[in-house]
């Protein structure tokens, strides 16, 4: 059983990873994928809405006589992603406070 991923949640994770470095898009697909259970018709649409908020800028690299697509967080996006870490903390405390509480 697992449990539903909503948007925010993968929005949330999707800035953590592109926090540590940039990523393209099967790479950041791959370190998402490590944590969430989202298929890719699910990311890109989450990536272009990111995007369009001013969170993340893309830019190309060639590789191997193509281009990738690499993906940036912005300082919005950091901005963005340190108000989600402050709500997952209090929404993690609120969760332990109540699987902790005795019947």
């Amino acid at each position: 059983m697992g449990f539903q991923i909503g948007g925010a949640i993968l929005d949330f994770v999707v800035l953590a990873v592109l926090r540590r470095k940039d990523a393209y898009g099967y790479q950041l697909t791959q370190e998402v994928r490590g944590m969430l259970d989202v298929s890719e018709t699910s990311l890109y649409p989450a990536l272009k809405r990111l995007q369009k908020g001013g969170l993340l800028t893309t830019y190309d690299q060639p590789w191997q006589g193509r281009n990738r697509r690499y993906y940036h967080l912005t300082e919005q996006g950091r901005a963005v992603l340190a108000q989600y870490q402050r709500e997952w903390h209090v929404f993690e405390h609120q969760l332990d406070d109540l699987l902790e509480e005795q019947p």
